[in-house]
């Protein structure tokens, strides 16, 4: 479990420098990153589904689908403008506090050790992306955040899925009708160099695609606040790549950070959990 854990938080944090990298330098217009990200999963999920020796039926989901558009299309529309960090931070402390609230809401316990490395992962989070980021204008904060809830919600909708490559297919296939419309709408110009197409497929084809049945695969076995509590090292995994492929700075506030976050979720899933089972 923690290697597909580890491998799905490093997919989405491939997506956010992909992202990045591609809006950054101008090298594709952020709705046209968005339909072909959505085309690019769709087409490598059907070809996993074809290969596949067990194959089932396609499971269609409309609301997963809707929340997979919104996410993927007010994702790229916020990174477009809004600083990486603080956009890290509002996509992921939005789907924090989403799920965590949906969870306690629906019965889930968040005990005293639980709710203790909620706060330290939180504060690794603020002190890794606070200090040197600077403030984004309110309206691309709103979209970071429109896109948070709607990965909340695709991570919640998650827990229902019988057969998690079935139900991804289905989900990207329909997302992509939704994904055109808000590309129709919302476009400003269109901007596509070779480049931004590539970035584009990776991050549709290997970092979501297949990351996305990975991730319906591992919510189905652990409960909403660990979703959403593993999910916080994904900013952390993002910086370190963008310094790595990017060239962003890093130093010793990142170590630090990354560690703080890491001991949070290692209370809230390992330490926590045995409390309540010793409670039970």
């Amino acid at each position: 479990m923690f290697l597909k854990i580890t491998l799905a938080m490093m997919a989405f944090a491939a997506n956010s420098v992909l992202c990045r990298l591609a809006l950054a330098g101008q090298q594709i217009d952020p709705l046209s990153f968005s339909v072909i990200r959505v085309c690019s999963g769709a087409v490598v999920l059907l070809m996993l589904w074809l290969l596949s020796q067990k194959r089932q039926a396609i499971q269609w989901s409309l609301y997963s689908a809707l929340a997979l558009a919104i996410y993927i299309v007010a994702f790229s529309s916020a990174y477009i403008q809004i600083d990486a960090g603080v956009g890290a931070l509002l996509l992921f402390g939005t789907v924090q506090l989403a799920m965590v609230f949906y969870a306690v809401f629906h019965g889930e316990k968040l005990n005293l050790k639980r709710g203790f490395g909620l706060i330290i992962a939180l504060m690794g989070i603020v002190i890794l992306l606070l200090p040197g980021a600077s403030a984004p204008s309110l309206s691309y904060a709103i979209i970071m955040m429109i896109s948070g809830l709607a990965w909340a919600a695709y991570s919640i909708l998650g827990k229902k899925v019988l057969n998690p490559l079935s139900s991804s297919l289905g989900n990207f296939l329909l997302a992509i009708p939704l994904v055109l419309m808000g590309y129709f709408m919302l476009h400003q110009g269109t901007n596509i160099s070779t480049q931004g197409i590539v970035l584009a497929m990776l991050s549709g084809g290997v970092a979501s695609g297949g990351a996305y049945v990975l991730w319906y695969s591992i919510v189905k076995r652990i409960d909403r606040i660990d979703a959403s509590t593993v999910q916080l090292s994904v900013p952390c995994l993002a910086i370190l790549g963008g310094s790595l492929f990017v060239g962003e700075a890093i130093g010793l506030r990142l170590i630090l950070s990354t560690v703080i976050i890491l001991l949070g979720i290692f209370l809230v899933i390992y330490v926590g959990k045995n409390s309540v089972e010793e409670n039970k």
